[in-house]
Formats: C-alpha cells, sequence, structure tokens
C-alpha cells in the first residue's frame, strides 16, 4: 500500500483509505493493527471506489499481544489455529465468567449468555448481534432464545421451504441484515445490488422506498411459485426486523475475537488474567475488577517483589501472578526500569540500605520508595513493612553522603575501602508491623486496592451477627419474573466498606464491598441527609434496605432504609466480651495496664471475662458487673495493642435489630 495513503489523524486514531480491489493488502494491515486494537468503523464510499476503515488503538487485545511476546508466559499460542469447537470454552462462556472476555464481561450481556447458553459459534455471532438496544425491546432476543432452548428444532417455521437454509443458523429469526439480501435474491429474485438497496430502505424506514420495494418483493416471488399471502407475510416479517438487524459480517468478527479471548481464559487462566492486569495497568478499576476475577478461580496474587517483579504482572508459578512494579501507585516507568536495570547488572537487592546505595536517586524519590514500601515490594526479604519504612531517612542519608564522599573524592581517615561500613551492611533492626488497619490502608494508598487482606474481615465475624445475607449470595439469585415497580420487593441487611460513592439525580449511590462481591446502595435524598455524616470512602457500614432487581443495569440493588457504621452497632449490641490471655502475651506489668484501660471504659454494659491457658493450667474468670465496659472501637483497638489482634472475642444477645 503506498505510505501516502495512510495517516495518524490524531492519537491512537488511523485512518486508511485502499482500492477496493485490493482488499488482502489491507486485511493484512488491519491485522497488524488489530494485535493491539478494535475495529470502530467500515465505510463503504462508493462514489470513491475505496473503503474507508477507521482503527481506534485500545487495550481490548492487548493481552494476547503480551501472551506471546512472552512477557506472560513461554507458551507461544497461535490463534488463528485454534478449535472453534472446544467443549470447555463453551462451558465457561455459558457460566457466564466472561470478566476480561472481548465484547462479553458486562453485567447485561452476562446475563443474556446464561439465558441464550451458546454451544456453538453461530450462537455467539448471533450473541453478539442481539446485544442491542433493538433486538431486546423488540422481543427478539426472547424469541431467539425460546427457539434456541425450549423449541423442538423441526418445529420451527422458516416461512418457506427454500429459506430453511438462509434461516437455519438463527433459529427462524431474521437477525442479520445479510440475511434479508439473501431473501429477496431466493424468493423474488432481487440482484445483489438490488437487495442492497432494500436492506437500505428498511434500515432508513423511508415510506416511499419499503412501499416501491414491497410491490418489487411481492411481485418477484409470485413470479416464482410463491403464494401472494405467503410473500406479503414474509415481506412484513423482514420489515419489522430488518430495523434491528445487524450486520452479520462485523458480529462474526466480534465473535471470533471473544471466542479467541475466552479461549485463552479457559486453557491458560491464569497467563490470560495476568496479561489483562498488564493491559489494565493503570486503571484501578479494573484491576479491583480483575484481583476478584482471580480469587474465583483459584487463582493467588503476590504482592510486588523488589527482586523478582518486572513492570508488567508475571506468572511466579502456576495459579500465581507476581504484581508488577508498574502498578504501584506514583512509580513511573522510568523509575521502575532503573530498579529492573540495576537487579540484572549486579544482583538481587540485600536491604533498603543496599537498595537506596545502588539505584540512582536522581530517578527515584522518597515518595516513590515510599510507595514502594508499602506496596509490600520489601515483604521478601524478611523485614516486616514498618520495620523497613523507618530505616528509609537513615538509608537515604546514608546513600546521598556516599555519592558526595565519592564525587568529591573524600576517603575516610585510615585511606582504605575496605574498612568502609557500606551502607548495604546496616542491619535493619527489627519492629513490630504496623496494625492490620494501617497495614492495608497503606497497602491501598500504593496499589490503588487491598490485597493481601480486606478491612471488612476484621469484623465480618462480628457482623454475622447483624446481617440476613453476604452480598455473593445475592448477586448469585436469578432475577424476579416481574419487571420494574411491578417487583415483590423483600428487605436486606448486608454489611461492608464504601468503595465509591456517586450521586445520579436526586439520588446518592454507594458501592459496598464485604470482599465476596459488590453492590449498589441507593440513597435517596431524604435518607442521605439523614445519614450523611457517616458515608465516607473506606467506612464500613451496616445497610437495612429493600433489595430489588434492576433491569437496566441487571443486577441486584438495595435502596436503604436505614444505614449504621459497624463499630456503633457493635458497641451497642454486644452483650460480653472474653479477653484471652495466654503466657506468650503476658508480661510483669500486663495485669496493671489491663486494669488501667478497662476502667477508662467502665460506663458500659458489656460484661467482660478473662481466660487464660498456658501449658500446664487453663482458667475462666469473670469480672463483677462493675467492671463491665462500653466496647467502643477504641477500647478494642487499644485491647488489641495489648494483648494481641485475635485475643477479644464479642458474644451478642439474640435480640440483634439494628434500632
Amino acid at each position: 500500500m503506498d505510505k501516502n495513503k495512510e495517516q495518524i489523524i490524531t492519537s491512537g486514531l488511523y485512518l486508511v483509505s485502499t482500492p477496493i480491489g485490493n482488499m488482502e493488502d489491507i486485511t493484512l494491515r488491519a491485522l497488524n493493527v488489530l494485535k493491539k486494537s478494535d475495529i470502530i468503523l467500515c465505510e463503504d464510499t462508493r462514489r470513491s471506489g475505496k473503503l474507508l476503515f477507521n482503527f481506534k488503538i485500545k487495550n481490548k487485545l492487548m493481552p494476547y499481544h503480551k501472551f506471546n511476546e512472552k512477557k506472560i508466559s513461554d507458551k507461544v499460542i497461535d490463534i488463528n489455529n485454534i478449535s472453534i469447537k472446544d467443549d470447555k470454552t463453551f462451558k465457561l462462556l455459558k457460566s457466564g465468567s466472561t470478566t476480561a472476555v472481548f465484547q462479553l464481561e458486562s453485567r447485561g450481556m452476562r446475563r443474556l449468555i446464561k439465558r441464550l447458553k451458546p454451544d456453538h459459534f453461530d450462537d455467539l455471532i448471533a450473541l453478539v448481534a442481539l446485544f442491542r438496544p433493538g433486538p431486546l425491546q423488540s422481543g427478539m432476543v426472547d424469541d431467539f432464545i425460546s427457539r434456541k432452548n425450549d423449541v423442538n428444532k423441526d418445529d420451527i417455521d422458516y416461512f418457506h421451504p427454500n429459506l430453511r437454509s438462509i434461516l437455519e443458523s438463527s433459529y427462524g429469526v431474521i437477525l442479520y441484515q445479510e440475511q434479508v439480501m439473501q431473501i429477496a435474491q431466493t424468493l423474488a429474485g432481487y440482484t445483489l445490488g438490488g437487495a442492497d438497496l432494500l436492506r437500505r430502505a428498511m434500515g432508513k424506514k423511508k415510506h416511499d422506498e419499503m412501499a416501491e420495494q414491497r410491490e418489487i418483493f411481492v411481485k418477484g416471488s409470485c413470479e416464482r411459485g410463491v403464494s401472494t399471502r405467503t410473500a406479503t407475510r414474509i415481506f412484513d416479517l423482514m420489515e419489522k426486523f430488518a430495523g434491528y438487524g445487524f450486520n452479520k459480517s462485523h458480529s462474526v468478527a466480534y465473535a471470533l475475537l471473544s471466542y479467541q479471548t475466552a479461549y485463552l481464559k479457559t486453557h491458560y487462566t491464569d497467563a490470560f488474567l495476568a496479561a489483562v492486569m498488564s493491559a489494565e495497568i493503570e486503571n484501578t478499576d479494573r484491576l479491583v475488577m480483575l484481583k476478584d476475577d482471580c480469587r474465583k478461580f483459584d487463582i493467588f496474587i503476590e504482592p510486588p517483589d523488589i527482586n523478582r517483579s518486572t513492570y508488567f504482572f508475571s506468572l511466579s508459578k502456576k495459579k500465581t501472578i507476581l504484581y508488577g512494579l508498574g502498578a504501584i501507585k506514583g512509580v513511573g516507568r522510568n523509575s521502575v526500569e532503573t530498579i529492573i536495570s540495576e537487579r540484572e547488572k549486579n544482583g538481587p537487592y540485600i536491604n533498603l540500605g543496599d537498595f537506596c546505595k545502588r539505584i540512582n536517586l536522581e530517578k527515584i524519590n522518597r515518595r516513590a520508595i515510599e510507595a514502594i514500601i508499602k506496596g509490600g515490594a520489601f515483604d521478601q526479604l524478611g523485614i516486616c513493612r514498618q520495620g523497613v519504612m523507618s530505616q528509609l531517612t537513615s538509608s537515604l542519608h546514608s546513600a546521598q553522603q556516599e555519592d558526595y564522599d565519592q564525587a568529591s573524592g573524600q576517603d575516610d581517615m585510615f585511606g582504605v575501602d575496605d574498612l568502609k561500613i557500606k551502607n548495604n551492611d546496616i542491619h535493619i533492626q527489627a519492629t513490630e508491623e504496623w496494625n492490620e488497619s494501617d497495614l492495608l490502608k497503606f497497602e491501598k494508598e500504593a496499589l490503588g486496592l487491598y490485597l493481601t487482606g480486606h478491612p471488612f474481615n476484621a469484623v465480618r465475624q462480628d457482623a454475622s451477627h447483624f446481617i440476613d445475607s453476604r452480598i455473593t449470595d445475592i448477586l448469585s439469585e436469578p432475577p424476579p419474573q416481574e419487571k420494574g415497580y411491578r417487583q415483590l420487593q423483600r428487605n436486606v441487611i448486608i454489611a461492608g466498606l464504601i468503595s465509591d460513592i456517586k450521586k445520579r439525580g436526586n439520588r446518592v449511590i454507594l458501592m459496598v464491598d464485604d470482599d465476596t462481591g459488590y453492590i449498589e446502595v441507593v440513597l435517596f435524598n431524604e435518607v442521605f441527609y439523614e445519614y450523611r455524616d457517616i458515608l465516607n470512602k473506606d467506612e464500613i457500614i451496616v445497610v437495612d434496605g429493600s433489595l430489588r432487581y434492576d433491569d437496566f443495569v441487571s443486577s441486584w440493588q438495595i435502596n436503604a432504609n436505614n444505614v449504621i457504621k459497624v463499630d456503633k452497632i457493635i458497641e451497642k449490641k454486644a452483650s460480653s466480651m472474653m479477653l484471652v490471655i495466654s503466657s506468650e502475651t503476658q508480661s510483669s506489668n500486663l495485669l496493671s495496664k489491663l486494669h488501667d484501660l478497662l476502667y477508662l471504659y467502665r460506663d458500659g454494659d458489656c460484661e467482660v471475662s478473662i481466660q487464660y491457658a498456658d501449658n500446664d493450667i487453663s482458667t475462666h474468670m469473670e469480672l463483677s458487673s462493675e467492671w463491665s465496659v462500653r466496647p467502643c472501637y477504641e477500647l478494642r483497638e487499644k485491647l488489641s495493642e495489648l494483648l494481641g489482634e485475635d485475643a477479644i472475642r464479642l458474644f451478642y444477645s439474640l435480640d440483634t435489630r439494628l434500632t
């Protein structure tokens, strides 16, 4: 192709024009772009005798591109030679586990997949064509699914024996524009050009043209032995469905890409998801979704590792993905490449001091190093994150001082390099780790998500006394038969962390996450203003509300009636507290500290008991009622610091109503 014919018009947008007779050349060039692109438009400009192709660079196919670059896996896949009749791939598709599968990952599409149950490639082609407003609202989708799954195939009406070969793949439903053209050619003797004019007239719904085409169609059909009644009926059906008809050639292309990505996800799940995460490395919301998908497939995600991670996500072993350094907030690509280059040249980093000495501190600033520490990249060096962080200032100072000494030619008083205290000889003293809450807070700050734990886990056991549903259980329920406001709504109580807050018209939408799933909680103005003071991101709440199915987003929602902070309800409803003390936690002044701490909170009704155990003895002691406490968050946190995180056990009365 003449290079002058190709222009980059805007960033990521390619416009290519070529003579119609030169389709092989444009197809080959298109396939090269499609390794990491998505076809957006193919426009027929007949007057100029050319086809205009519009390619917009996207990340949709980047996973396959990366897979075969061996950045993710050592196995090279020839995606063009896979079987399109793979039972395992269709099993994955029918399950609706299509996150990261091209074109098939929206909630609505997943719901449609589960209904349609595709079991061969023609079904995938139809699936892409059906998931549009016209077919969904016209009843075409319901008709197609009913014919595919519920009707004896021999009972399907194809309107005329000559149309069976045209409509059999779509179970008698006129689904594609090409079918309209084939019917016109087969029954009424249209030429290919005439059939295309009919297709255009039906798509544009021009009444004058349609009346003219109806006359031509009926006359041509009758001349070929079709009754006027049958011809009129078929034209009416064509007219009805053609307005929603999709271009089958487009649908085939999309379906093929959908199948190929589904195939990779089925047979190379860990490598595929690592590749997708690499493609979405700068999109935290997508990474959160993909992390959840990894859990569904029992794939473990390791925190980043300063000595093993690359810029992208990678496989460290089977079903284990190693977090990419490039996904750490505030750490740019140049910084990561500096870290990796030095590591490959001079070996693994020994500790933080060694790291600070060896990297170019002009390329990696303190904030970036802090993010690397908080994200867990130094965990494998045997020192807790708080311990590494506590040494950052001294390590940076020592590295900078050594750089200065070398630049100025200074030496120690003996002039012997071997006697220098090298930066990498600094021993980091053991330090207690941050508490779970702070560790996860810093981890999310660095990675944009919770990786090694979830804040809700700290109250999950307590929350189980107040809730009646986990979010994952709600989301797995089938949609109701009734639509809209005819639904019979039921009351539910759930708990979780507020991961997002959005304003939509007169409503506020909370995304609530209990680490089993996410659900939208809707608060109308009156409810929102009543509880607005506690509605903050990362706050853990309990929600009492009405469960309803939203047809527009094809998912369950909760209309909130009451919202309360989980710590407040724990404080209100806990009837007794048991403190577990072991010989390992006991110290000379432990009881004195415990006495002073409990004394400060003796204004509640929660009874306190102590369980003591060591290798030889075990005893249980209940404190008198004058030592009953208010089990607020502050007391529980201080007791955890004193006795350990698993040393506090709360018990609740049978009355666990929220109000």
